[in-house]
Formats: structure tokens, C-alpha cells, sequence
């Protein structure tokens, strides 16, 4: 990762806070693979970094598991995060500092980076880390801590809902070509019930949790899947006409609340490829509000079951 030497070079300035943000978003026992000239060159620049980057690491508990070099003579470099806090409270120096209890999974948004390390997520009953569960298993099983029976039965529910939905309704009642798409979007993906049940499919699922509903992006990433944060009253970071299909269910009523359906509506033409679609699963009364406007984008409409809404987008563009 070739933002890695400026995580090094401004280590002493910065006190490496771009390497604990990495830290931070690994999950117990992750993986960082680094490629770049501090690691097989020996200019003294490039030693200074690699003496940085050594004691960085090391401070933060991180296990050196490979350095080679092939026969080119470019060289890698991967590091393993801990498994737990031992090492952290074992250290001779505490440096840097363990993060707070009150700083929890959200505390990135709109702050800037901290200077602390976020302790492990373990049991309350011993030192074993909060490590998923193997594939395929994790898709479909809830694994977390605390064990929350009520988080664990809307967990199940939200599973099974979407995997008889999508077989049922959106694979044989929607004007979607599935063979066409690879990439989707779900805009409100609560538990990631959503991505789960198209497994099958030859696509990705980018799961969006949007921050004023219930945070379950670590029940997400524990399944296996991939996620973010977002607020849908703000432009998502993505590059104009990038994905095949958006899906949007139960967001319209939270969301119109703080900003207008032709805002939503934009951004979501804005991310949509032509040819693409949108999928609108709401009560009929958001459907009405928002049809119009997709109309008025020349998007192809169908409501399916007074739930649905089914907008494609066409290859219409304005005169100029």
C-alpha cells in the first residue's frame, strides 16, 4: 500500500495516527500487507522509514509473520494484529495509550483521528478475542458479545425474511436482469439479511448503514460481508454512475424528515449506471412521492405488490 510511506514519514509529526486508524478498522487477528520501498530498499531515507515503521508496530503489538522479496528484488512485508489485550497491558512502555471505554464504533465520524489504540473486543468471561466464525457458517449465524438474545431472534428474522423475499418476489416479479448486474448497493442494510440471501448470485453487495438507524455495521462485518457508514442527506463517496442496482427499503420516511426526497432522489441518480435500477421496497404513500419524481428523471417505473417500486434508469440525457 503505497499510502503507507506517508503513514511512516509523518510518524514523529503525527505520532503514526494513520497506522492506528488501520489498527483500528482490522478486525482481531487481521492481516496488513505492505509493498513499498522502505521495506527492500536501503537508501537511508528509506531506512529511516523502515526503523519507524519497526517501532511503530511493535508499540501497537503487532506480529511480523513474513518479510522476502521476490526475485526482482521488491519486498513485502505483513503484519498480524493481536488476538487479544494481553500484549497491550504487558507492554514496558505505555505508548501509545489504550482508547477510552466511551469511545465507541462511531466515534471516526466527522473527528479527527485519535492517537490512542481500541482495546480488543473480548468476552466478559475470558481473554478469547471476538473472532468470526468460519465461512459459511458466519453468513448465516449471529455472532457477537455480549450474547444479546433479542439482537440474535431480529438477527434470524431479518435472515429469513429477505431469503424468502428475494426468492420469491425479487427473482420472478421484478423487470431486473440479474444476469446483467455485479455490483449492488443495499442504501438501509440493517443486519446485511439482504446481501446474505444473494450469495449465489456473481455479484457484491456494498451494505450501507445509514447513521440514524440502528448501529449493526459490526454484525455485518462479522458475517463476512462489507459495509460502511453513511448519511443518505449527503453525496456518498463514490464515483458517478457506479452501480448496476440500489436498493432502498425503509429508509424514505426517516430520511425525508431531515432532507428532500428530490435530494435523495438526485444522489441516487447520480451513483446509478444507465441501464440500471432501483429498488424501492416502502409503503405505498413513499412510493407515490417518490415515482413522480423518478418519472420526471425518465426512469421505466413498476410498483410490484404495493410494496415495490421498480425504477430503471434509461440513457436519456438532457438538450443542450
Amino acid at each position: 500500500m503505497h499510502l503507507m510511506l506517508s503513514i511512516v514519514q509523518g510518524a514523529g509529526s503525527i505520532g503514526g495516527k494513520p497506522l492506528l486508524e488501520l489498527n483500528r478498522v482490522l478486525r482481531p487477528g487481521g492481516f496488513f500487507v505492505w509493498s513499498a520501498t522502505p521495506v527492500y530498499r536501503k537508501e537511508q531515507r528509506d531506512q529511516d522509514d523502515w526503523n519507524a515503521m519497526v517501532t511503530l508496530t511493535k508499540s501497537m503489538c503487532w506480529r511480523t509473520v513474513v518479510k522476502s522479496e521476490d526475485i526482482n528484488g521488491i519486498g513485502v512485508v505483513i503484519y498480524q494484529k493481536p488476538t487479544s489485550n494481553s500484549c497491550y497491558l504487558e507492554r514496558k512502555t505505555n505508548e501509545p495509550l489504550l482508547c477510552s471505554k466511551k469511545d465507541g464504533s462511531r466515534f471516526p465520524w466527522y473527528a479527527p483521528l485519535d492517537s490512542c489504540i481500541l482495546p480488543t473486543a473480548v468476552s466478559s468471561s475470558d481473554e478469547t478475542s471476538n473472532s468470526p466464525l468460519v465461512w459459511p457458517e458466519r453468513l448465516i449465524r449471529y455472532a457477537s458479545v455480549p450474547d444479546d438474545s433479542a439482537t440474535i431472534e431480529k438477527f434470524d428474522a431479518d435472515t429469513k425474511y429477505w431469503k424468502q423475499v428475494i426468492s420469491e418476489v425479487y427473482y420472478n416479479d421484478f423487470p431486473v436482469n440479474w444476469s446483467s448486474v455485479r455490483n449492488v448497493m443495499d442504501m438501509n442494510a440493517g443486519y446485511g439479511g439482504f446481501a446474505a440471501a444473494l450469495v449465489d448470485k456473481p455479484l457484491w453487495v456494498m451494505n450501507v448503514v445509514p447513521i440514524d438507524q440502528p448501529d449493526t455495521l459490526p454484525v455485518i462485518f462479522s458475517r463476512g460481508l462489507i459495509g460502511v457508514y453513511h448519511d443518505w442527506c449527503e453525496s456518498f463517496n463514490t464515483y458517478p454512475r457506479t452501480y448496476d442496482v440500489l436498493h432502498m427499503s425503509d429508509l424514505l420516511g426517516s430520511l425525508t424528515k431531515r432532507c428532500d426526497i428530490l435530494e435523495v432522489a438526485a444522489e441516487v441518480d447520480r451513483i446509478l449506471r444507465p441501464g440500471g435500477w432501483l429498488v424501492l421496497k416502502d409503503t405505498m404513500d413513499m412510493i407515490k412521492k417518490m415515482r413522480p419524481v423518478l418519472r420526471s428523471l425518465h426512469y421505466e417505473t413498476v410498483i410490484v405488490k404495493r410494496q415495490f417500486l421498480v425504477g430503471k434508469k434509461t440513457f436519456w440525457r438532457p438538450r443542450r
